[in-house]
């Protein structure tokens, strides 16, 4: 028998290794996640460098990528992943996210083969870990009009600027950097222990409580001339990070939503309110299967952009179209989850007012919903509206 939230048995359509991986990181989140994760986030703590090892144990780290000790699995396969670590925390995900899709497949798109053997496979067992400096102050969806710069001294590069609402930047040990020269838009691979290198904790955030967020200051860094992505050309490059870590987004957000929804029909159903059952009542069923529906709508959307992925077929704006679509109605399920829990559901003794929270960050993040909906509409008229 089917689980009741798989309304339209999409289990059988996936192979048994995908199966074997995602049940692998679900039993992970089960056994390591589930019983802390509340106190993480009300701590505003969590234990990230000593999960990141544990996720390099099962090869989560970087793991659809190929050599440098990554596991060179199927697009479908992280997505799945990243499903499962959402449904425990969006934080989690946030971190296999940041550590895989941006700072390693950054490094392994556009490094020095130098740049890849010396960071790479520690990242690949969370032995090392890296950040991914984009955004900026003043300029978020505007990476074009990015400040930070890089000169060159001789052979060296010089950088200066400031990057913010950086993920794991506080304990990184690498950040790749992105940066203006003379030349457009470079990449850089920075040690975050090189001096003029700092970076500061963002605390008292209302979301993403259980990942490390920070500042990063570049006080006239110097770097050798080997520290620059080679191939790293233009603001294509970061763009097309971005486009890795959305993949793993419309995946993660379904996570989250599922697991609110579990929740909520565990607590419906169990609840007795006026003599019955609160799944018993026509208005509560009502919102139980509309959110039914959106969810399997979701997943069914993952599951396509993964298969295109793994067939070398998956277009940016197709991405755009999954993270849109996800994220949105995940953020409406864990609302209208928290309706059913009534009082309960602000509670941390449940998960759904924490997911709710999280994913108020996860849509504005790795591009708006505005800046997706422009995507998207480019690709339907043919004309730019960003400018």
């Amino acid at each position: 028998m089917t689980a009741p939230l798989d309304l339209l048995d999409l289990d059988p359509s996936l192979s048994e290794e995908e199966r074997q991986i995602r049940d692998v990181v679900r039993q992970l989140v089960d056994d390591r996640v589930r019983p802390h994760v509340a106190d993480w986030y009300e701590d505003g703590r969590a234990p990230a460098r000593e999960l990141a090892r544990e996720f390099g144990k099962l090869g989560l780290l970087g793991m659809h990528l190929t050599g440098y000790g990554c596991a060179g699995a199927s697009a479908v396969a992280y997505g799945l992943a990243c499903q499962e670590l959402e449904a425990g925390d969006s934080g989690l995900r946030s971190l296999v996210s940041v550590q895989g899709s941006l700072a390693m497949y950054a490094i392994w798109r556009y490094g020095s083969e130098e740049q890849k053997q010396r960071w790479l496979p520690p990242m690949a067992t969370g032995e090392a870990i890296g950040c991914f400096g984009l955004t900026e102050p003043d300029h978020g969806s505007d990476p074009a009009s990015m400040a930070t710069r890089a000169r060159r001294d001789g052979d060296d590069w010089v950088l200066t600027g400031g990057k913010m609402w950086i993920t794991n930047a506080p304990i990184a040990d690498v950040a790749v950097i992105w940066a203006r020269t003379d030349d457009g838009v470079r990449g850089f691979a920075v040690p975050m222990d090189t001096s003029g290198v700092t970076a500061r904790e963002i605390r008292r955030k209302m979301s993403l409580r259980a990942s490390v967020t920070g500042e990063i200051v570049l006080d006239d860094v110097r770097l050798p001339a080997d520290a620059q992505l080679p191939e790293a050309v233009g603001l294509k490059a970061p763009l097309s990070c971005l486009t890795e870590a959305r993949y793993g987004i419309v995946w993660g957000a379904v996570g989250a939503a599922r697991d609110c929804l579990e929740t909520t029909l565990a607590y419906a159903t169990t609840r007795t309110q006026f003599g019955r059952p609160l799944a018993g009542f026509q208005l509560t069923q009502a919102k139980l299967a509309d959110m039914a529906v959106e969810l399997v709508k979701g997943q069914l959307l993952a599951l396509h952009l993964g298969r295109l992925a793994d067939a070398g077929r998956l277009r940016p704006e197709q991405v755009s179209v999954g993270k849109l679509n996800n994220v949105r109605e995940a953020l409406a399920i864990a609302r209208q989850c928290r309706t059913i829990l009534g009082a309960n559901g602000v509670s941390g003794e449940y998960p759904v007012m924490r997911h709710a929270n999280n994913l108020e960050s996860v849509l504005t993040y790795e591009g708006t919903s505005e800046i997706h909906q422009l995507v998207v509409g480019q690709r339907l008229t043919g004309l730019s509206a960003f400018a």
